[in-house]
């Protein structure tokens, strides 16, 4: 893994702008004994846990205080990680005080109402010099849309979510230009947010309207410098949370998190919601059992817009998601980018050769994908 020092230095100097004397913390997960997966999936989530293992050896070595922690994964992408992890991110004070006062079972579970979320980001914000600075998040299954996630970035950690990644995106996606990537984001952002429609259009059948109205786009551009800030890496999207109730159409989906559907299958939205889902390909079975143990999983959660010109990855959520020119889709909780509703899994979906048009409040309309091709 040696190959992978210099991109592990950009990492944590351009990426994460490392300071001085900070607490880095590295996680990954293990694989469950009661998991299906594929020998090349497999083979996969051993690389990366190797390499998180790796990747915090070198932090150690380079800039001192710096750890590694482990766990076995959790459920599912949006599942609240163990109380080990929060334990080693926090420190035991904080988490003690979590316990005490009745708010830690809430916060694992998802079902900690407003007021006692308001209550654990005061103990958090008060004991935030024992918070963890930087973490690198390398497990296979994402804590972007948890508790945990928005709790250490209120302490002020600056948080790289990297769910489903693949080592090999050291040589690739992450060698992009991150200050034109950053660029390109934010002329998205700022075209998207004139909008109040978003109307997009596929050659594989999907016809979605996403409803933005009250909703603010934001840009993951990869440069995670500021306290507080979280994204994906590699980067490289523009995202919303479209307002729930309001979005309709049809997603035809052709692509898994990590591989291509033995069919596609075709989910209907109405109200903001899944409402009926055909095919025969294995994800219906996950998705309608998902469906089953919370309703808010059926929820229409995100939009995105891929714009990292150096990701080509279709089989890798992670990576396709940023490919430029594409958009995707996700289902379930969107509590930490601006929407409302709370559920303990989020799952997206990319789409290829879009249409996008942006339909503005006085109902002009404005194309800026057309075909798979960015028009800004």
């Amino acid at each position: 893994m040696q190959t992978y020092h210099p991109s592990f230095r950009s990492l944590f100097s351009t990426n994460m702008g490392y300071r001085s004397n900070e607490r880095i913390l590295v996680f990954s997960d293990l694989i469950r004994s009661n998991e299906t997966i594929s020998e090349a999936d497999r083979d996969r989530r051993i690389r990366l846990h190797a390499t998180a293992r790796e990747l915090a050896d070198f932090a150690a070595q380079q800039y001192g205080n710096a750890s590694f922690a482990d766990f076995p994964a959790t459920p599912a992408s949006g599942a609240e990680p163990p109380l080990a992890l929060w334990a080693a991110v926090f420190g035991d004070d904080i988490i003690e005080q979590l316990e005490t006062t009745g708010l830690m079972g809430p916060l694992l579970e998802k079902s900690i109402d407003p007021v006692g979320l308001e209550r654990a980001r005061t103990i958090v914000a008060a004991g935030k010099e024992a918070v963890a600075n930087i973490i690198i998040a390398l497990s296979n299954n994402s804590s972007s849309h948890t508790n945990f996630r928005k709790l250490a970035c209120h302490a002020g950690a600056r948080f790289a979510s990297l769910p489903h990644f693949d080592p090999e995106m050291f040589g690739s996606s992450m060698t992009v230009d991150w200050h034109a990537l950053a660029a390109r984001t934010n002329r998205l952002v700022e075209a998207v947010n004139r909008a109040e429609w978003v109307y997009v259009e596929c050659p594989n059948g999907t016809v979605m309207h996403i409803c933005k109205k009250g909703r603010h786009a934001e840009g993951d551009d990869g440069l995670l410098t500021a306290d507080g800030t979280f994204g994906n890496l590699p980067a490289g999207e523009a995202y919303l949370a479209p307002l729930e109730g309001e979005s309709h159409g049809t997603m035809v989906i052709e692509w898994g998190p990590t591989a291509k559907l033995q069919s596609p299958l075709t989910l209907t939205i109405a109200d903001g919601k899944v409402v009926r889902i055909e095919g025969n390909d294995p994800l219906r079975q996950r998705l309608e059992t998902k469906f089953a143990e919370n309703p808010n999983c059926r929820n229409l959660a995100e939009l995105g817009i891929g714009t990292n010109d150096k990701a080509s990855r279709p089989d890798n959520v992670l990576e396709a998601e940023k490919i430029l020119g594409t958009i995707h889709l996700a289902l379930g909780d969107n509590t930490g980018f601006g929407g409302t509703v709370a559920a303990p899994f989020h799952e997206d979906y990319v789409f290829y050769q879009p249409t996008l048009t942006l339909v503005m409040p006085d109902g002009s309309q404005e194309i800026i994908i057309d075909n798979g091709q960015l028009q800004l």
